[in-house]
């Protein structure tokens, strides 16, 4: 009992007491749900909810969001219904218990998938009330606070789990204390040793940067006081693991990270913070490259501050951050900042704002994702990013993650302002649509009336909307393309059976389907398409249902014709480059389609006479496309010869795609080409007017990987 009334007293510093009297109503329905509960440290079950709110209490939340800390259990562990809290709280209190108990309901086959689906569903509770998520990581850093009660297996499991997820979305919702201890208390679990090392040298070094830092204190408190801005200037460490993963990205040792202690001015206005800049630059050196302005600029979570790197006394790096009280208690608390709740800021920076533009960016991208396991890898990504602000030619500001093309750039517009994406400017100028763009910039996207996406383009895409967006697309087109190359292979497979297609009868092709086990003829086309079923294989299944005996005597397999435009679903084996002129065969499967082999082919072998996994090609008459060939030239050294070998090349209108050279003995050099040809014809042109060179001792065509293989071992 003297947990809840310390709890209440603290609470009242802030709370009406009605509202203070509901909390502690919220305790008592906890004290009977976990009566008999107990936590793996032996304490009452119920002192964890009261640590939960205590937590809250001190981010001075409100009373809704505190009685839900004190019943969020209560679901899930007792069986309390929801009605219940509703009758006897009130709405809010109730779907606040909701959305942050559904988050542990499921269960799955795997760790992963748990993982994966709860953080999916915390996303639609955090869509509803952004409280849930507040809720949730004040009960995750108490959980942490404690995990040394637990196993180790555990331990770890929840420990990773606090570092991917919960630490980073603290972070993005600019609840920064909350932020830093996750990540301390998670890598102290994780790496007891590392943690216990880099604390003792912090200490070790602490010792002598203090006075430093004091005396830069009292200089710069000097110095603003002279300019007539008093303010509140304190030491800070940077916290223990921000340390560690500094070393590791920047692969330094501790003794290299300079920025270990920064400095914080507190000024009353933002106007001030300049001022102060401007104070603090003549009495220190500012660093290059080190000025960054988050007022005029905040961050993805709301945060705002001036932070500036200066070289202090004794040529110690120092970074200074300059804001006023109210950026300070954002910076601490997010959204969970009380004055929030108390002015109600709806300006464009405020991070209760931010925070809900992003929970509704992830609703966006939750939908169009296949599987929850995708969706949580996104979004990985997606945590920290470092903004870039650019400008559309309208002047609207756009906040980008560090690294964003034109495409990530057209994608964040508009999802169909990225698909018709064909060229950018910026500054005005074309450019490539593959440059990282600058803070600054203006972008403009030009577009085409069809749509462009290209599976280059996830190559240099790095938002994870875009990059969703485009493979969103690539799937539907590749599911397009398969239905009509899977009507292609059918109907050559019906051909020596004499049925058509169109010529079914609706209740035999019903029957047919049936017998298949397939709900349609578009799946079933797709699924022949995508490699999924053979053809010839259901051509006899149709001809065998529908009872066709006069025709079951045919039953020679017509090969298919490749035009070498059948796009994603047709794909060219590079361990044997076939080309037309080659005798081919195709090989199914489901990841590629159909990949085409030369016959010849080692990697096939087993399985060419294998009607479910292999069919035979022909290529079409008429072909439109060039395709990848290697051949290997060995010559004798001679001044110019690389120039003659690609001028004859080229002569021949070919291209060259990639070279590889070395010399396996004195004066005599190996080079292997990768060509651009229409046909074996075309090939055979190229090698003969090699051959004409006085240099070159033999031209032979590479037919399979173990050759590849053979020219790097020389």
């Amino acid at each position: 009992m003297d947990s809840i009334s310390a709890l209440s007293k603290k609470l009242s510093d802030y709370l009406e007491p009605k509202q203070v009297e509901q909390v502690q109503r919220a305790y008592k329905l906890a004290c009977e749900a976990h009566s008999g509960q107990f936590r793996s440290s032996g304490d009452p079950y119920v002192s964890h909810p009261i640590a939960v709110a205590s937590i809250l209490g001190s981010f001075r939340m409100d009373e809704d969001s505190l009685s839900a800390a004190m019943l969020h259990d209560v679901i899930e562990d007792s069986g309390i219904p929801k009605s219940l809290i509703e009758k006897k709280f009130n709405k809010d209190v109730a779907n606040l218990v909701d959305g942050v108990s559904k988050l542990d309901q499921l269960k799955i086959s795997t760790q992963t998938e748990a993982q994966a689906e709860n953080f999916q569903k915390m996303v639609l509770a955090m869509a509803k009330d952004i409280r849930v998520i507040v809720v949730k990581l004040a009960d995750r850093l108490h959980n942490m606070r404690t995990l040394f009660y637990l196993d180790r297996e555990k331990q770890l499991r929840i420990a990773k789990e606090t570092l991917e997820i919960y630490s980073p979305i603290a972070h993005r919702i600019g609840m920064n204390s909350v932020y830093r201890e996750l990540e301390d208390l998670a890598f102290q679990t994780i790496y007891p040793t590392r943690h216990e090392r880099l604390t003792s040298a912090i200490k070790k070094n602490r010792g002598s940067q203090n006075k430093v830092i004091k005396k830069m204190q009292k200089d710069l408190e000097k110095r603003l006081h002279q300019g007539g801005l008093p303010a509140l200037i304190e030491g800070r460490e940077k916290h223990v693991y921000s340390i560690y993963r500094k070393m590791k990205e920047r692969k330094r040792s501790f003794d290299e990270i300079m920025d270990v202690f920064a400095l914080k001015i507190i000024v009353d206005t933002p106007a001030n913070c300049y001022k102060a800049l401007g104070l603090v630059h003549g009495i220190y050196k500012p660093v290059d490259g080190r000025f960054k302005d988050y007022i005029a600029l905040p961050k993805s979570n709301g945060y705002q501050s001036i932070h500036t790197g200066v070289v202090g006394i004794e040529g110690l790096s120092v970074e200074i951050q300059l804001k006023t009280q109210e950026m300070d208690d954002m910076a601490e608390n997010g959204i969970a900042s009380h004055w929030l709740y108390k002015s109600g800021n709806k300006s464009d920076t405020s991070p209760q704002v931010k925070a809900r533009r992003w929970v509704a960016n992830l609703l966006e991208m939750s939908e169009s994702y296949d599987s929850s396991k995708e969706f949580i890898e996104s979004v990985k990504t997606d945590i920290f990013p470092d903004e870039i602000y650019v400008f559309t030619p309208q002047g609207k500001i756009m906040e980008m993650s560090a690294g964003s093309t034109a495409i990530d750039f057209a994608y964040a517009v508009h999802t169909d302002i990225g698909h018709h994406c064909r060229a950018c400017r910026i500054n005005r100028k074309l450019a490539p649509l593959s440059v990282p763009l600058e803070s600054g910039q203006t972008i403009e996207i030009l577009r085409d009336p069809l749509p462009q996406t290209s599976p280059a383009w996830l190559n240099f895409a790095v938002t994870p909307r875009a990059r969703n967006s485009i493979r969103h697309y690539l799937s539907n087109l590749k599911t397009s393309e398969a239905k009509k190359f899977g009507k292609k292979l059918l109907d050559q497979s019906l051909q020596s059976m004499s049925i058509r297609l169109r010529d079914l009868d609706k209740d035999d092709l019903r029957s047919a389907l049936d017998s298949l086990g397939v709900r349609s003829l578009n799946k079933l086309l797709e699924e022949i398409g995508l490699g999924k079923r053979v053809g010839n294989i259901v051509a006899m299944q149709i001809s065998n249902s529908l009872n066709q005996t006069g025709n079951k005597k045919s039953k020679d397999v017509v090969p298919l014709e490749i035009t070498g435009s059948e796009g994603l679903i047709v794909n060219f084996a590079i361990c044997c480059k076939p080309i037309p002129g080659d005798s081919v065969i195709g090989h199914f499967t489901a990841e590629r389609g159909l990949v085409v082999h030369q016959e010849r082919c080692k990697n096939i072998l087993a399985v060419r006479e294998d009607p479910t996994q292999c069919f035979p090609l022909n290529w079409h008459q008429e072909l439109s496309r060039t395709f990848s060939v290697e051949i290997k030239i060995i010559a004798n050294d001679e001044p110019g010869l690389l120039a003659n070998i690609a001028s004859s090349i080229a002569q021949a209108g070919t291209d060259i795609s990639s070279i590889k050279t070395h010399e396996p003995e004195s004066g005599i050099y190996e080079f292997n080409l990768d060509l651009q040809v229409s046909d074996r014809l075309h090939l055979s042109k190229v090698i003969r007017r090699l051959k004409t060179l006085k240099a070159i001792i033999s031209v032979n065509r590479i037919h399979d990987q173990e050759m590849r293989k053979i020219k790097t071992l020389h």
